[in-house]
C-alpha cells in the first residue's frame, strides 16, 4: 500500500521516463512500470550488484524497466532527462555528503517542471517511538540523516520550486513532493 501511495501520487502520464534512485530490491518498480506504460520507461539505480540482482529477479524481462548500477551522488544520465525521480525509504540512510551531492543530481537530471517524490518514515509522535526512530539512523550511520531531517523542507525548499509534504493514511510514512 505505501508504494502505491507514492505512485498515486506521480504527476506523470504514459510515455514518462522515470528514476527510481535507491532502488534495492525494486519494490517499486512494478508499480512505475504500470504507470508509465508500453510508451515509458523505468530505471531503477543502485550502487549495490546484489541488491540489482534481486530487483532483475522480480522485473524478468520487463520491456520498459533498465537498471543501472551507480552511486546516487554521480547520476551517469544528462541533464534534464527524466520527468520524475522518486527515492522510497532509502533517502535517509545516504551517508555523509552523499545526501547533498544526490540532491544536486536529481535537480541536475530533472526536466523543467519534473517531479521527485521522496517517500520516507515520518518521525513518529509517540515519545518512545519518536527515540526509537533516532536511535535506528544513529545506529544505520545515517547521523547526517537526522540533521537533514530537521532541516527538511527548508532544505528541499532551496532547491525546488515548491515542496509539498504528504502523509500516509495510516500516518507512519510520508511523500515529500518537489516540483523543479
Amino acid at each position: 500500500l505505501a508504494r502505491l501511495f507514492l505512485v498515486d501520487r506521480l504527476p506523470v502520464k504514459g510515455g514518462a521516463l522515470i528514476l527510481d534512485l535507491c532502488t534495492g530490491t525494486g519494490s517499486l518498480l512494478s508499480h512505475l512500470q504500470t504507470r508509465v506504460g508500453a510508451g515509458g520507461l523505468v530505471i531503477g539505480l543502485d550502487f549495490s550488484r546484489g541488491m540489482l540482482k534481486m530487483a532483475h529477479e522480480k522485473t524478468g524481462r520487463a520491456h520498459n524497466v533498465q537498471l543501472v548500477e551507480a552511486d546516487a551522488a554521480h547520476l551517469p544520465f544528462a541533464s534534464c532527462t527524466f520527468h520524475s525521480v522518486t527515492c522510497s525509504h532509502a533517502f535517509y540512510e545516504l551517508k555523509g555528503e552523499v545526501q547533498d551531492l544526490a540532491l544536486q543530481e536529481i535537480t541536475r537530471v530533472l526536466r523543467p517542471q519534473g517531479a521527485f517524490l521522496m517517500m520516507e518514515h515520518d518521525v513518529p509522535q509517540n515519545r518512545l517511538a519518536r527515540a526509537l526512530f533516532y536511535l535506528r539512523l544513529t545506529f544505520v550511520g545515517a547521523g547526517r540523516a537526522i540533521t537533514f531531517l530537521r532541516h527538511e523542507q527548508e532544505d528541499l525548499e532551496r532547491r525546488f520550486r515548491s515542496v509539498e509534504k504528504v502523509i500516509s493514511t495510516g500516518g507512519r510514512s510520508k511523500i515529500m513532493i518537489c516540483m523543479k
